[in-house]
C-alpha cells in the first residue's frame, strides 16, 4: 500500500494559510450531512473498556436466533411498533441491550422515524450503551433538532459511556449543522483524546466542519494528517476551496490527486465540483478536460455531469457547446432545462430563453422556482419589460410558485434597467418577502446607470437599516454624484469611507491560456510578462484611436484633468487581460476574459473597436452577465 506523503497546498499556491494558526470561532455555513448509510451500527471500531462491561455488545448470534428481531424488522405501521413497545415493557425485555438497540433503531432510524417517540424509549431503558447513544445522535444529526444530538453526545461523555468513532461522527455532522464551532472543536479533541485518528471518514467529516467555518487552514491541517487518503476527502478539500472563494486552487487539486505522488482516481463529485470551479473562473479549456475525463471513465450517462456541463459551457460563454451537450442529452428534466435558460439569459439571448421555456412546457416538464428566475434574468439582460412582468405573473398563478426573493430581485433590475425606478422602489416596498441588501444594490446599480441621485440616496439608507452597507455601495453612489457633477460630494464621501477605512472590492480579470490562468488588477506590475503586456497595450491604443477610438472619461471617479482621467483609464484590469490575450494567442483567437465586477463604459468601448479592428471575438463576463464583441459590435447592443 502506498504510503501518503504529508501534503501541503502551499505548493500549489502561494497565498494558502499556515496550518499553525489559532483557531477561533467564525461563521458556519451549513452543510449537507455525509452520507453515512454504509457505516455498521453494530460494527464497534475498538471494544470497551471493562470499566463498561455492563453494556457489552451482543453476540450476531443472539440477534439472529431471537423471534422478537423479526418482528421488529418485518414492522411497517406505527401501530405494530407500538404494540411491541407494550409487550417490551410487560416482559421487561426493554432492558435487554440486543432488543432495545434494535427497537431504537428502528423508530430512530427507519422509514417509520420518531424522533420524539424515540427519545421517549431511550428514557425508558436504565442503562443505555454507547449504540444506543450512537443511534440518537445518527437520528438527531439528520432532523430539525441536530442541537439534541450534541448535547447527548456530551452527555454519554459526562456519564463516562465509551464513544466510539461513529459517536464523534455523528456529533461532528450534528456540529456542522448548528453551525457550532466550538462544539466540533470539542469533539475533535476527543477524537484526538480517544486515538480515532486512523479514522478516515472521521477526518473527512471534521475537514467539512472547519470549511463550513471559514477555518481553511484547519481542514487542510486535518486533511495533511490523515494516514490515508480517499477521494472523498480529496473532494472534500476541493469543496473547501471552492467555499472559501480558493477557485483556482481546486483546479490544481484535481491534476495533484492524480499525480504519482498520490495516485487517487477523481470519481463523479469530483467532476461536479472542478466543472463549478471552471464555471467560475472562465477556465473553458480545463473545462474541456473534465469533459474528456468524463467521457472516458464512462461517467458520460450520468445526467447530473451533462447538466453541469451545459451550466459550465454556458457561463464560459461557449453557448453553441452548452446547446451541443443539452440536444445530447436523453432524458432532460427540469435542471437541465433551467441551466439552458439561464445560459441563455446571461449570454443575451432573451428571445430565445422565452422559446426553450415554451418547448420545456411541450415537452411536459414542469418549470421550477429556478427556472423563473432564468427566465425572468433573460428578460431583464434583453429589456423584456412586457414579456418580464407576464411571466412574472404566470409564476403564482399558473404554476403555483410564490416569488421569492431572488425573483424580486431579478424584476427590480428589469424595471431598474428600463429606466422604470419609481416603480420598482414600489415593487420593493409592496413584497411579501422582507427586501434584503442585494436587492437595494440592484437598485442602487439602475440609479447608477441613470443618474438618479435622490433615489441613490435613498436607498442606502436602506442599507444603513440593515447593517449592510458595504464600500462598493459607496462606490456607487461616487458614481453617481461624479456623473452628477456633484465634486464637493464626491470629497465628503470619499472622506467617509476613508475615516470608516471601508475597503472597495479591486476591479480584477482572468484569463486562461493553455489550461493556466492569468489574473490581472488596475496597474498590475506583478505578470512576468509585464513589460511586453505593456507594449502590447500601448500599440493597440494607438491602433485603435487611429480607427475612432475615444476615451470615456467619465468612467473614472475622480476630480482629475482630462488627460489624467484617460491616463488612468488606460490601465484597467481588462485591457491589461486583453492585450495578453492578443500577445499570446495567434490571430483570430476568440479572447475570454472574466472580470468580477460590472466592465466600465470605456472598457466596453474599447472591447467593441478592438473585436473590428483586430478582427478578433473578444467574450468578457462580467458579473452579472457575458458581452460577446465582434465585428465592432457587442451582443448586448449598449443595454447592460
Amino acid at each position: 500500500m502506498r504510503k501518503n506523503k504529508p501534503f501541503s497546498l502551499t505548493t500549489l499556491h502561494p497565498h494558502f494559510p499556515s496550518t499553525s494558526r489559532r483557531r477561533s470561532a467564525a461563521t458556519l455555513a451549513q452543510l449537507p450531512p455525509l452520507k453515512t448509510q454504509h457505516q455498521p451500527l453494530l460494527n464497534p471500531t475498538k471494544p470497551p473498556s471493562k470499566t463498561h462491561q455492563r453494556n457489552p455488545v451482543p453476540p450476531t448470534k443472539q440477534i439472529q436466533e431471537h423471534p422478537l428481531i423479526s418482528i421488529i424488522k418485518s414492522c411497517s405501521h406505527n401501530t405494530h411498533l407500538r404494540q411491541i413497545h407494550a409487550h417490551l415493557l410487560r416482559t421487561s425485555l426493554a432492558q435487554d441491550p440486543t432488543i432495545s438497540l434494535k427497537f431504537l433503531s428502528c423508530i430512530a432510524l427507519s422509514s417509520l422515524r420518531d424522533i420524539g417517540y424515540s427519545r421517549k424509549f431511550f428514557a425508558q431503558i436504565k442503562r443505555p450503551s454507547f449504540l444506543h447513544h450512537n443511534a440518537m445522535i445518527r437520528a438527531y444529526s439528520v432532523t430539525d433538532k441536530p442541537d439534541e444530538g450534541l448535547r447527548m453526545y456530551q452527555d454519554m461523555i459526562r456519564r463516562g459511556v465509551w464513544a466510539n468513532s461513529f459517536s464523534s461522527s455523528f456529533a461532528v455532522k450534528c456540529c456542522v449543522r448548528i453551525s457550532s464551532f466550538v462544539g466540533g472543536v470539542q469533539v475533535h479533541g476527543r477524537i484526538l483524546r480517544d486515538g480515532n485518528l486512523s479514522d478516515c471518514r472521521l477526518l473527512t467529516t471534521l475537514m467539512e466542519l472547519y470549511s463550513g467555518c471559514e477555518r481553511f487552514g484547519d481542514a487542510l491541517k486535518v486533511f495533511d494528517e490523515m494516514p490515508k487518503r480517499d477521494t472523498v476527502a480529496w473532494n472534500v478539500l476541493i469543496s473547501c476551496c471552492l467555499r472559501n472563494k480558493r477557485t483556482r486552487d481546486a483546479l490544481s487539486l484535481f491534476d495533484a490527486m492524480q499525480s504519482e505522488e498520490y495516485g487517487c482516481e477523481p470519481d463523479e463529485v469530483s467532476c461536479l465540483l472542478v466543472l463549478q470551479a471552471c464555471a467560475n473562473l472562465n477556465a473553458l479549456e480545463f473545462g474541456e478536460r473534465i469533459r474528456r475525463y468524463i467521457d472516458e471513465h464512462g461517467y458520460g450517462g450520468h445526467t447530473n455531469l451533462r447538466n453541469s456541463l451545459v451550466s459550465m459551457y454556458s457561463r464560459c460563454g461557449s453557448l453553441d457547446k452548452a446547446y451541443e451537450v443539452f440536444r445530447g442529452l436523453q432524458d432532460k428534466n427540469v435542471v437541465s432545462w433551467s441551466a439552458m435558460i439561464s445560459g441563455l439569459a446571461i449570454n443575451g439571448y432573451g428571445r430565445e430563453a422565452i422559446n426553450a421555456f415554451e418547448e420545456m412546457q411541450k415537452t411536459g416538464v414542469k418549470p421550477d422556482a429556478q427556472t423563473f428566475t432564468g427566465i425572468l434574468s433573460a428578460c431583464s439582460h434583453c429589456g423584456l419589460v412586457d414579456e418580464g412582468m407576464m411571466f412574472f405573473g404566470r409564476m403564482s398563478k399558473g404554476f403555483g410558485i410564490s416569488p421569492n426573493i431572488h425573483h424580486y430581485g431579478c424584476m427590480v433590475d428589469l424595471l431598474g434597467r428600463a429606466g422604470l425606478l419609481d416603480r420598482a422602489y414600489r415593487l420593493i416596498m409592496s413584497m411579501d418577502v422582507k427586501p434584503d441588501p442585494e436587492i437595494w444594490r440592484t437598485l442602487l446599480g439602475a440609479c447608477r446607470i441613470h443618474g438618479h441621485v435622490n433615489l441613490g440616496e435613498r436607498v442606502i439608507g436602506h442599507l444603513i437599516e440593515l447593517k449592510a452597507q458595504e464600500a462598493g455601495d459607496y462606490v456607487l453612489l461616487l458614481n453617481i454624484y461624479s456623473s452628477a457633477g456633484n465634486w464637493d460630494k464626491v470629497t465628503e464621501l470619499r472622506k467617509f469611507l476613508k475615516d470608516e477605512a471601508l475597503q472597495t472590492t479591486p476591479g480584477c480579470s482572468t484569463i486562461e491560456l493553455k489550461g493556466v490562468v492569468h489574473e490581472f488588477v488596475a496597474d498590475d506590475v506583478s505578470h512576468l510578462r509585464k513589460d511586453e503586456i505593456y507594449e502590447m497595450l500601448a500599440e493597440i491604443n494607438s491602433q485603435l484611436k487611429i480607427a475612432g477610438y475615444v476615451v470615456e472619461i467619465s468612467s473614472e471617479l475622480h476630480n482629475l484633468g482630462a488627460q489624467e482621467r484617460e491616463f488612468v483609464l488606460s490601465y484597467h484590469s481588462e485591457k491589461l487581460a486583453i492585450a495578453f490575450g492578443v500577445l499570446s494567442t495567434p490571430p483570430g483567437t476568440t479572447i475570454r476574459v472574466a472580470k468580477n465586477i460590472r466592465t466600465c463604459v470605456d472598457c466596453h468601448n474599447f472591447a467593441k473597436v478592438l473585436s473590428g479592428v483586430y478582427n478578433r471575438q473578444v467574450v468578457i463576463r462580467d458579473r452579472t452577465r457575458f458581452h460577446h464583441f465582434l465585428e465592432g459590435r457587442c451582443s448586448c447592443n449598449d443595454y447592460w
